[in-house]
C-alpha cells in the first residue's frame, strides 16, 4: 500500500501524522511511504530524517493525495483539501464530524473511507487514539488557564497555587475523563484548589480515590455546575460524549455570574463545546475573547502548541492500526480488529457512526452491512 502524509494546513497546526520511527515501520511491512516536502519541520522532523527511514518527498499535497491508499494526517481536513479526496482512498485522521456537517457532506461525496481516531474504541470503552491527545490537552489546559489569569492577559491577577498566607486559585474541572483527570493532577501539583464534576459516581470514587482527597469531587448537574462556576477562578471543560456534540453543561447566565477576570478554557471545543458563551473556535496566534468579563479560550487544537511531545505520542497510539489497514486493507482490518471499525464514521458515501448520523439528520448504516 502506498500510504501518504501531507502537511498540516490547519492554523497554527505543527504536528505531523508519523515519525521517522513511524515511517521505518512501514517500509519494513513493505509499504511506499511518500511524505509532503516540509511535514515534519513544525515538529523538528526534517525531510532529510523520512528519507533515511525510507520515506519519498514529494512536493506538494495534491500529489501526496494523488498517488496514496490511504492518507495519514493529524486534524480534519480543511475546504482546500476536499477536492484531492479520491473514492475508495482510505482517511485517518481525527474527524470531529459531529460539528463539522460540510466536511461530513465532502467525505460523503468522495466515496472515500474515513475512519475517525477520536472514535476508535476498544471494549472496555477506551479511546486509545484519543487519549494521548487527551492527556496532553488536560495538562496544557491549566497552564494554559494559569497564564490567563495573569494581569497582562485581562484575568483578575491570581496566582493559581497562591503564596503562604494568600489562597489559591478554584480551579473547577467540568469532566472526570482523561482531559479531567490530567487537568486536575497539573493544577493539584500547582497548588490550587480543584473540583471535579462528573456524571458517573464510579468516576468520582475513581478520582476520589487517585487523588487521595486533594481534589473535591461533585456530581455534575445544573445545581452543582453553577455552584462551581460562581467560584472558579479557572473553569476546564472536560466533557467528552464518543463522536458526538458536547452538550452544553455551562449556561450562559452561569457564565454571567463568574468573577471579573475568571477564565474558562474549553477543551470539548473540537466536538462543539461545553460552554454556552463560546460560539466561535480560536486560534493559538489569536486563542482569547471576553464576555461578561471572562476570558474564554476556545483553540481546538490544543495539541499543537507542543507539536514535538504531540507528534510522536500520536505515532505511538496511531502505527499499530496504520499497520493493520495497510498490511490487512480497511475491510479485513476492522473485521480482525472491532475497535478499528468503530472508527469508522463514512465509508464510500454511507455515514456509518450514529451520532455522526444524528447530529446531521443523515441515514445511518452500519459497517457491517457494506463490507
Amino acid at each position: 500500500m502506498i500510504v501518504g502524509i501531507p502537511k498540516e494546513i490547519k492554523p497554527d497546526e505543527n504536528r505531523v501524522a508519523v515519525t521517522p520511527a513511524g515511517v521505518q515501520a512501514l517500509v519494513n511491512h513493505g509499504h511506499e511511504v511518500v511524505i509532503e516536502a516540509g511535514a515534519g519541520i513544525g515538529s523538528g522532523i526534517s525531510d532529510e530524517e523520512y528519507v533515511r527511514s525510507g520515506a519519498k518527498i514529494l512536493p506538494s499535497a495534491p500529489q501526496v493525495f494523488e498517488v496514496s491508499d490511504m492518507i495519514l494526517k493529524v486534524k480534519e481536513p480543511l475546504p482546500p483539501e476536499y477536492g484531492l479526496f479520491r473514492k475508495g482512498q482510505v482517511l485517518f485522521t481525527y474527524l470531529h464530524l459531529a460539528p463539522e456537517p460540510t466536511l461530513t457532506q465532502a467525505l460523503i461525496k468522495s466515496g472515500v473511507k474515513a475512519v475517525a481516531y477520536e472514535t476508535v474504541q476498544l471494549s472496555d470503552g477506551s479511546l486509545p487514539l484519543l487519549t494521548p491527545m487527551s492527556e496532553i490537552a488536560g495538562r496544557m489546559a491549566v497552564q494554559i488557564g494559569a497564564t490567563l489569569l495573569e494581569k497582562r492577559n485581562g484575568g483578575c491577577g491570581i496566582l493559581l497555587g497562591g503564596v503562604p498566607g494568600v489562597p489559591p486559585a478554584e480551579v473547577c474541572v467540568v469532566g472526570g475523563g482523561t482531559v479531567g483527570i490530567n487537568a486536575a493532577r497539573i493544577a493539584v501539583g500547582m497548588g490550587a484548589r480543584v473540583t471535579v464534576l462528573d456524571v458517573r459516581e464510579e468516576r468520582l470514587r475513581y478520582i476520589d480515590d487517585i487523588f487521595g482527597g486533594r481534589v473535591n469531587t461533585l456530581m455534575s448537574n445544573p445545581y452543582n455546575v453553577s455552584f462551581c462556576c460562581e467560584r472558579a477562578d479557572l473553569l476546564i471543560g472536560a466533557v467528552l460524549v464518543p463522536g458526538a456534540r458536547a452538550p452544553k453543561l455551562v449556561t450562559e447566565n452561569m457564565v454571567r455570574k463568574m468573577k471579573p477576570g475568571s477564565a474558562i478554557v474549553d477543551v470539548a471545543i473540537d466536538q462543539g463545546g461545553s460552554v454556552e458563551t463560546i460560539d466561535r473556535t480560536t486560534t493559538h496566534s489569536n486563542p482569547t475573547f471576553t464576555k461578561y468579563g471572562v476570558i474564554h479560550y476556545s483553540v481546538p487544537n490544543i495539541p499543537g502548541a507542543v507539536p514535538r511531545t504531540s507528534t510522536f505520542a500520536l505515532t505511538n497510539s496511531t502505527l499499530k492500526y496504520a499497520l493493520l489497514i495497510a498490511d490487512q486493507g480497511l475491510e479485513r482490518a476492522v473485521k480482525v480488529n472491532p475497535a478499528l471499525a468503530k472508527g469508522v464514521n463514512v465509508y464510500e458515501g454511507h455515514v456509518t457512526y450514529k451520532a455522526v448520523a444524528d447530529a446531521h439528520g443523515l441515514e445511518y448504516t452500519p459497517l457491517d452491512s457494506l463490507i
